[in-house]
């Protein structure tokens, strides 16, 4: 008799096992659900979101990359292949700005695709000095599309001021690297 109630009853508690496992599983889809967008969504007015983009703008530094940070960058590209070089954002579409190697020049370009598209050069340097003598000057605020003092990257859209520019932060990790 042993011989039957004892397998019965631990047939009933894998079962029962089971039951709590898939349970748990169902109960958890089921709280997570497909919400999208992941974040709470604003309905912020044009005029706050006009005032956090400017909020964005007064926090971009405005300290000059320097002539060490800008001479080590042309020194990066120049060990890259002609063609390539800092594309610092690689995914679909519009990637923000990077600097191209072409032969012994430097351009500032557009980049699409992970860098698989690129627009025609915004900017062109043909020697180190030139290069240096540029971007020693820029900074995060300049290099931004802000700064109308900067006529390479000044922008009056909206979309594309501060939008996957260059940063000394993005020069740092390129040389880096």
């Amino acid at each position: 008799m042993l011989a039957t109630i004892i397998p019965l009853l631990c047939l009933g508690l894998i079962i029962w096992i089971l039951g709590t496992v898939l349970s748990s599983i169902r109960g958890r889809k089921k709280e997570s659900g497909t919400v999208w967008p992941p974040y709470p969504v604003i309905d912020a007015t044009e005029e706050e979101m006009q005032r956090r983009h400017l909020e964005c703008r007064d926090r971009l530094s405005r300290a000059a990359y320097g002539e060490a940070a800008a001479r080590s960058l042309w020194q990066k590209l120049m060990t890259c292949e002609s063609g390539s070089g800092l594309i610092h954002e690689f995914h679909r579409d519009y990637c923000g700005h990077g600097l191209i190697r072409t032969g012994n020049a430097v351009t500032l370009r557009k980049i699409y695709d992970g860098g698989y598209s690129t627009g025609d050069p915004m900017a062109e340097w043909q020697t180190e000095a030139d290069f240096v003598a540029f971007f020693s000057r820029q900074s995060d605020f300049s290099c931004s599309g802000f700064d109308p003092q900067e006529p390479v990257f000044l922008t009056d859209d909206r979309w594309s001021q501060n939008n996957q520019r260059l940063t000394l932060g993005v020069i740092r990790k390129f040389v880096k690297d």
